[in-house]
């Protein structure tokens, strides 16, 4: 049975975006390394720099001491990673322990 033009025309279509489909997934580049490299500043004090734009001493007792000081800058209070709700301008955050804490969908208490 002779395939009609519009059933050939169709074939040739997914042929053609199958193959193209095929060589883009080939050429796929692989993921950056995104390990952080380790510089040494001015100072002389050895950081690791983050890809993200981050950085960090590799001494854990100056690390310990930048970490408390950065505590006390108003930017970097923000909402607790366990914390649960805040986002919505007027509501409140709930933190682990609060009686509303993790209720879902529970509907009436």
């Amino acid at each position: 049975m002779p395939l009609s033009a519009f059933s050939r025309r169709t074939s040739l279509l997914l042929l053609a975006v199958a193959a193209c489909l095929l060589s883009s997934a080939a050429r796929a580049e692989p993921l950056p390394d995104r390990t952080p490299l380790e510089a040494t500043t001015a100072q002389g004090e050895r950081v690791l720099l983050h890809p993200t734009g981050k950085w960090e001493y590799v001494d854990a007792q100056k690390a310990a001491e930048a970490r408390r000081v950065a505590e006390q800058f108003p930017e970097n209070k923000v909402r607790p990673v366990d914390a649960q709700g805040g986002w919505v301008p007027g509501s409140r955050t709930l933190m682990p322990g609060d009686k509303d804490y993790n209720r879902g969908s529970l509907g009436r208490r």
